[in-house]
């Protein structure tokens, strides 16, 4: 097991960024300080080598300059917030506006545009790097002085661990996930419309046109979003134009790690199984990625990745019938994803 620790720029402001490269097993992860960013994922192959699977930037300025959120941790409240405001108390908080009339992924200045303080360390299974961070009171609109800390690591069991936490002061929505997009072939090498997926839900959150959740549960029986069987994750694509962007309602408890999706490319061999603590898993199928220069001259267009971003339910502050997701100076949130690796 390995931890490497280098400088990879500087933002304008002079801020010097790092990047930090976990090596356990038979996996290379590498991640930088600017939105806890996870930059790079090698991961071998039986048929064709080490690849990575990550799509994102070669340099820290086109990280600076992102607007799709490649690898970075997402908060202070992932996902979508109708209406770019939620209530606690009687008291209305207000949010930026940053799709649309909604707040996507925390606002402007999330939590990805961020630089975090970063601390490496070993222990008996893994290697780890802890990423801690202070949102100031009224941060974006959301309300109390939070500390959050989100430690990535890879283990000897070929598992990339992500372990998501925050304490706030006053009450407050949480939502931490990673907005990784995964290409398991390797980055650049085309669309992700033959991998095959399992998503272990039997129900979804429908949407609205400006994919908010109109509150309902519905069952994904007989539906293009039944990912219960293996199948292509293009073969009903056409009917939810332009492409999955919907969460799922994980089966069994909230609060225990549990399965909740498996991807297989077969050209490579490459197997992904994700597990969470977490109540949803937003299903993302990278519909708007256009003509993006990634890495060492890929061109990422529709469909180059799909994200699997484990977390609360969007619009949670304004739907009560969803799981909880209020946390406060007497409710800690603390949440775990596994993504597992075969080959």
């Amino acid at each position: 097991m390995k931890i490497n620790k280098k400088s990879f720029g500087m933002l304008s402001n002079g801020k010097k960024i790092e990047l930090y490269t976990l090596s356990a097993g038979e996996l290379s992860l590498s991640i930088s300080t600017l939105g806890a960013t996870l930059t790079s994922l090698y991961v071998p192959s039986r048929k064709t080598g080490a690849e990575d699977i990550l799509l994102g930037y070669s340099t820290v300025g086109g990280y600076a300059a992102d607007s799709v959120f490649f690898g970075v941790t997402v908060g202070r409240f992932a996902n979508r917030i109708g209406g770019a405001r939620f209530m606690i108390d009687g008291k209305t908080y207000n949010l930026p506006k940053n799709e649309g009339e909604h707040c996507l992924h925390a606002g402007v200045k999330n939590f990805g545009r961020k630089v975090w303080s970063a601390e490496a360390y070993e222990d008996k299974d893994g290697v780890y790097v802890r990423f801690t961070l202070k949102s100031p009171d009224n941060d974006e609109g959301f309300p109390g002085n939070l500390k959050a800390a989100v430690s990535y690591g890879l283990t000897l069991s070929n598992e990339v661990v992500a372990m998501y936490e925050a304490k706030v002061d006053a009450p407050c929505p949480i939502n931490i996930t990673n907005h990784a997009y995964f290409n398991l072939t390797g980055e650049g090498r085309g669309d992700v419309l033959s991998h095959e997926a399992i998503i272990h839900a039997s129900a979804y959150l429908p949407v609205d046109e400006h994919f908010i959740p109109t509150g309902e549960l519905l069952t994904v029986e007989r539906t293009p979003f039944d990912f219960r069987l293996q199948k292509a994750i293009g073969r009903d694509i056409g009917n939810v134009a332009p492409g999955y962007d919907h969460c799922y309602v994980i089966d069994g408890a909230s609060g225990v790690l549990r399965p909740a999706a498996e991807v297989f490319e077969r050209s490579s061999g490459r197997v992904m199984r994700v597990y969470t603590t977490q109540p949803g898993v937003q299903f993302y199928t990278g519909n708007y990625l256009n003509n993006i220069a990634g890495k060492t001259g890929s061109l990422y267009n529709a469909h180059a990745g799909f994200c699997l971003e484990t977390q609360h339910f969007p619009d949670s502050p304004n739907k009560p019938q969803f799981p909880p997701c209020i946390y406060g100076p007497d409710k800690d949130y603390a949440e775990k994803v596994v993504f597992q690796f075969e080959w």
